[in-house]
C-alpha cells in the first residue's frame, strides 16, 4: 500500500521532531537503567505513521501512556506491536540501535518475535472492528503523551507517574505542550485516554477549553479488568461517548 499524506502531516512530523530533541537533555536517575527515544532511533517507521495516517478533523484522538518495550519501543508506532503494525498498518521500516540498549530488552525493530498485549489488544480489535487501517483512521488517530521508554536494571517497564517529581515536571510539561500542538493541528472533536494516566493530563492540558474529552480502559495485561475482555468494554465505553462503530 502507497502512503496517503495528508496536507497536514509536515505540521505533525516537525512538531514530532521537535519533541525528540527536546527530549535529549533530560536526565533520569535510579532505578532508571535505560531510556529509549523510539521518535530517535524508529524515525523511519514512526514519521511513515505520521504521514500516512495523520490527517485533519479526525473525529478522536486515542491517547496512550508511553511506549511499550514490545510495541513502540520496537517500531515507533504507538501501541505497535510489530505483527499488526506490518500488516493492519502496512508499516515495516529499518529500524536503527539506540546509543545505549538494555541487555534484557533489546532493540530489534520488525524483527522482534514478542508480541506486546496492549498493542495486539488495541491494533488487533481496530483491525477486528474496521477490517482497513484506512477505515479506522478516516475516523481514529493513536498518539501517546511521553514518547520515551524508561527500563529499570532488572528490565522492569518504569510509567512516568512513577518518576520523581524533578524529573517526572520537566518531561510532562514537554509532553503536555506536543499535546497541545497535536491537538491544534489536527482538531479532533474529540481526546480520548487510553487509561487513567491519559485522560490526567489530557484534563490538566485543556480542561474544558479544548475537544470533548472521555477515557477508555487500558489494554494492558495488568490491568485485571482488561483481561476480562477488553473490547467489549470498550465499545461500551465508546458508545456511551456517543461514538458509533460499524
Amino acid at each position: 500500500m502507497s502512503p496517503v499524506r495528508s496536507g497536514i502531516a509536515d505540521d505533525v512530523i516537525s512538531m514530532s521532531r521537535s519533541l525528540c530533541r527536546d527530549m535529549q537533555p533530560l536526565t533520569f536517575s535510579d532505578p532508571v537503567h535505560v531510556v529509549y527515544n523510539p521518535l530517535q532511533y524508529a524515525r523511519r517507521s514512526h514519521e511513515r505513521y505520521l504521514e500516512r495516517y495523520a490527517r485533519p478533523g479526525t473525529e478522536a484522538i486515542l491517547l496512550g501512556m508511553n511506549p511499550g518495550p514490545w510495541g513502540m519501543a520496537q517500531t515507533g508506532v504507538p501501541f505497535g506491536e510489530v505483527e499488526l503494525t506490518r500488516t493492519f498498518l502496512g508499516i515495516d521500516e529499518p529500524v536503527d540501535s539506540p546509543e545505549v540498549e538494555h541487555p534484557k530488552r533489546p532493540i530489534q525493530g520488525f524483527k522482534c518475535t514478542r508480541r506486546e498485549v496492549s498493542g495486539r489488544r488495541l491494533w488487533g480489535w481496530a483491525e477486528e472492528r474496521f477490517e482497513t487501517s484506512e477505515t479506522f483512521f478516516d475516523r481514529f488517530f493513536v498518539w501517546n503523551h511521553c514518547p520515551l521508554a524508561f527500563l529499570e536494571q532488572e528490565g522492569r517497564n518504569r510509567t512516568p507517574d512513577k518518576l520523581p517529581i524533578s524529573e517526572r515536571t520537566p518531561l510532562l510539561e514537554r509532553c503536555d505542550q506536543a499535546l497541545r500542538e497535536i491537538v491544534e493541528i489536527m482538531q479532533p472533536r474529540m481526546l480520548i485516554g487510553v487509561g487513567g494516566f491519559a485522560f490526567k493530563r489530557a484534563k490538566q492540558v485543556f480542561g474544558d477549553d479544548g475537544p470533548t474529552l472521555g477515557t477508555i480502559l487500558h489494554p494492558s495485561p495488568a490491568s485485571p479488568a482488561a483481561n476480562r475482555g477488553w473490547a467489549p468494554q470498550v465499545e461500551q465505553q465508546l458508545a456511551a461517548m456517543g461514538i458509533s462503530l460499524p
